[in-house]
């Protein structure tokens, strides 16, 4: 157990608007790592589910492969685990930095034993062969590796995802639609893996298709519950899975935008103290926005509309092809900015820019997609600004880092503990909401959501500095500053 105690103060608005200073003293524990930690993914056929599993492995059996560009060692490039750093002091007068994974006892990439679901029955290697993400030399040479493990069944009910998956259907668990024994067969699935591999701890990750979003207006998970044993159509696999999940006291985190974090769910964790994150990873076109609108309104520029249009060609962008799917995907590309809007309610006058998303599937791009934005800006005297951004990138190679930070820190975050003033031993709430960097649509669980990019990461940045006993960050530099 590493323990170190923190003095957490902020200041509170009283209804005449006076202020007072809130002050906390607490000690945060950090329970230390296991050997191993379990990985499950739902769609580990997919482009991010297969690609994040050959990149493991890679990583494992430490492989080299070439292609025209040289010879290459795997590395997670876009992951704050791999490659985030921290300042924790000055050394000379100047800012010294070390790494957030020489800081924490968090898990490595080698720790990791992994498994999934796949609503396909073809073994990784035939699926990363038809993803085309990863270099053909890279791929043969973990090719035996791959090619032994097959997805175990998983579940598809109809009108959740886009009707254009269903040749691709093949590998399902119950044809009946029971819906409850689906949830045992899931929930059957874990158990076994968790014993066979001796983990102390499982974390599943949704990274398959986009849903549409359930329209179940359950708020306890005694309502979820009595849906799920009546087979509700409402139901949707990702409920499944996440219900599932906490029962056998895994953590789930929802890599798609549909609504899965639910109050439902959300109570089910409460209850068994499990944890949650969600929804949608946040990865490229998106998480620039959270900086771009960010910078813009911190600028004092008002934003008067923003207009975003991207194509690819990859599976994902097949399902999205659809409109039930595609509005899940609008609405958590839209909501990014909904803090910064409220933050600055004098710029905005409490309007919301216009918003516009836009999703194409051309199959020729495959997994390169193309982003397209435009910004339009108020400027002072009724002037006006466009910024214009093309982005091309590797769709599922901005996905892979992101979904390994994800899963180290949510089972980082797992292991904290905080001892209160009054001796009282709590943990962070079920919703881990610290993992907001990682995801498009924070869940809002009652509290603030906070969308903007460096808002996040301050608070990550700072909450391990605050749990080493480190001042945290202030950007002040007084002594620096005056003489």
């Amino acid at each position: 157990m590493i323990e170190n105690e923190y003095n957490y103060k902020y200041v509170k608005i009283n209804d005449d608007y006076s202020s007072e200073v809130i002050n906390n003293k607490i000690s945060i524990r950090t329970e230390v790592k296991k050997e191993k930690i379990g990985v499950m993914l739902v769609g580990i056929g997919g482009n991010n589910g297969s690609t994040f599993a050959a990149s493991i492995l890679a990583r494992q059996k430490n492989i080299e492969w070439e292609n025209k560009n040289g010879k290459h060692k795997v590395d997670f490039l876009g992951s704050i685990y791999e490659y985030g750093s921290i300042n924790i002091g000055y050394k000379d007068n100047k800012p010294y930095s070390k790494l957030i994974k020489n800081l924490i006892n968090i898990h490595s990439p080698n720790d990791i034993v992994f498994h999934g679901w796949d609503i396909c029955d073809e073994d990784l290697y035939t699926a990363c062969k038809k993803n085309k993400v990863l270099d053909i030399d890279l791929l043969n040479k973990i090719q035996d590796d791959l090619k032994n493990i097959k997805p175990m069944k998983s579940i598809c009910y109809d009108g959740f995802i886009a009707t254009n998956q269903k040749e691709r259907c093949n590998n399902l668990k119950n044809f009946k639609k029971n819906k409850w024994a689906d949830l045992l067969l899931i929930k059957s699935d874990i158990e076994t893996f968790k014993l066979e591999n001796s983990l102390d701890k499982i974390v599943v990750v949704w990274t398959a298709s986009t849903e549409r979003f359930h329209r179940g207006n359950w708020k306890t998970s005694d309502e979820l519950l009595s849906s799920l044993k009546e087979s509700d159509e409402e139901v949707s696999p990702s409920l499944i899975f996440a219900y599932a999940s906490i029962l056998t006291d895994s953590i789930f985190l929802n890599g798609s935008p549909q609504n899965t974090i639910c109050p439902a769910i959300l109570d089910l964790a409460n209850k068994r103290k499990c944890f949650v994150g969600g929804e949608d990873f946040k990865t490229g076109q998106t998480k620039l926005k959270s900086v771009l609108v960010d910078f813009l309104a911190s600028s004092g520029i008002k934003p008067l509309s923003i207009v975003s249009y991207n194509h690819l060609g990859n599976n994902d962008g097949k399902n999205l092809n659809e409109q039930p799917q595609f509005e899940s995907k609008e609405m958590t590309k839209k909501n990014v900015i909904d803090d910064i809007v409220e933050e600055n309610s004098e710029l905005f006058n409490n309007k919301k820019p216009d918003h516009c998303v836009i999703i194409k599937y051309v199959p020729a791009v495959g997994d390169s997609k193309r982003a397209m934005d435009e910004y339009y800006s108020e400027l002072c005297m009724d002037g006006r600004s466009t910024i214009a951004i093309h982005n091309t990138c590797e769709d599922t190679l901005l996905a892979v880092p992101l979904i390994l930070d994800i899963i180290l820190f949510s089972e980082y975050f797992s292991r904290i503990k905080f001892k209160l003033e009054d001796n009282t031993i709590t943990t962070f709430t079920s919703n881990l909401s610290l993992l907001s960097l990682f995801f498009k649509a924070p869940v809002d669980d009652g509290y603030p959501v906070i969308n903007a990019f460096f808002k996040q990461r301050y608070a990550l940045d700072n909450f391990i500095k605050a749990s080493l006993g480190i001042p945290i960050n202030d950007f002040l530099n007084l002594h620096n500053r005056i003489l």
